[in-house]
């Protein structure tokens, strides 16, 4: 059976830069706010061309004890250099980087995906904790 799951590579993010980086605090508060950020080529820098490049970044949630994740957000990145003149032709960027917010009053673990144009699906994961 094909399963969706074997699409995502990981990789440790220091040495691949497709990897989503993401930088959060290990602990929160019970229902108080925080902000995940999250990062392609933090170590190693992505390109960003027309040919090669991020489109977007996914961040979800998936809280202890419960079934299924919570999508907290997309970023998605749409600048790649192109222009009316062709590939690589215009002076705009963008950079493979967002922040979301959020509050629970569970623990759990928050994922991250971001896509390659070239290179396909990639994933990463860190622990949440509650206090």
């Amino acid at each position: 059976m094909n399963n969706i799951g074997n699409l995502f590579q990981s990789a440790d993010w220091k040495s691949e830069k497709h990897v989503p980086v993401i930088d959060m605090p290990e602990t929160v508060e019970k229902g108080k706010v925080f902000e995940v950020k999250v990062i392609v080529g933090k170590e190693i820098p992505h390109p960003n061309k027309t040919e090669h490049h991020i489109s977007w970044i996914k961040l979800y949630f998936q809280p202890e004890g419960e079934k299924f994740p919570c999508q907290i957000g997309t970023a998605e990145f749409n600048a790649h250099g192109a222009s009316v003149k062709g590939p690589d032709t215009s002076s705009v960027y963008s950079d493979y980087r967002c922040i979301f917010a959020f509050k629970t009053d569970k623990p759990g673990v928050v994922y991250a995906s971001s896509y390659c144009n070239i290179h396909g699906l990639w994933q990463n994961s860190r622990e949440l904790k509650i206090r």
